[in-house]
């Protein structure tokens, strides 16, 4: 669960959120100010809903390291078919359906890291968690942003996407094969 909200972090973090003005411009139509603050309100509803959802107690997945890939691979989704439409309308789904699984399997990471945590060492593994999911956003920045300028965001954004995507279906093969 550490390597794969490192992972996140790493590869998508919250650069998306960066370039969210390229974005809102390309898609074009409406006053980039207005495109733009309605796409981070999609992705923010998305989240809010994904927490009134958890916290209500409509359990749609039970938390285990396979849901929390789950909700993963479908962020990751959402994200790289937000970078690649040119439809506004689609772009909100995109981003609210984001907001949703980023929210599900973050909140999911961190409900298992803090249950499986050996006691003996449970500050120094909240630590390493706490320091993976949220410190390597440094690279993600870079991945996206400095790739970015030579390829454009769209592409840059949806090759960060594949890359976690590939990286975290590699960790649910790895999950599997240590339940057997």
């Amino acid at each position: 669960m550490i390597l794969l909200s490192g992972a996140a972090s790493f590869f998508v973090g919250n650069s998306y959120q960066a370039q969210m003005p390229g974005f809102a411009s390309a898609l074009g139509g409406i006053s980039p100010g207005v495109a733009y603050s309605m796409l981070l309100a999609a992705d923010a509803a998305g989240a809010l809903f994904a927490g009134i959802t958890l916290e209500a107690g409509f359990r749609f997945t039970r938390v285990t390291p396979t849901a929390a890939m789950g909700f993963a691979i479908a962020w990751a989704v959402s994200l790289g078919s937000f970078a690649m439409t040119h439809n506004y309308v689609v772009a909100l789904v995109c981003l609210f359906a984001a907001g949703f699984c980023e929210l599900s399997f973050s909140s999911m990471n961190q409900t298992i890291v803090q249950m499986k945590a050996p006691d003996a060492i449970r500050g120094k593994v909240l630590g390493l968690f706490g320091m993976s999911s949220s410190g390597l956003r440094l690279f993600s920045g870079i991945f996206v942003g400095l790739i970015g300028s030579k390829v454009g965001i769209h592409w840059s954004m949806l090759g960060a996407t594949v890359v976690f995507v590939c990286v975290t279906l590699g960790l649910l093969y790895l999950n599997r094969e240590n339940k057997v």
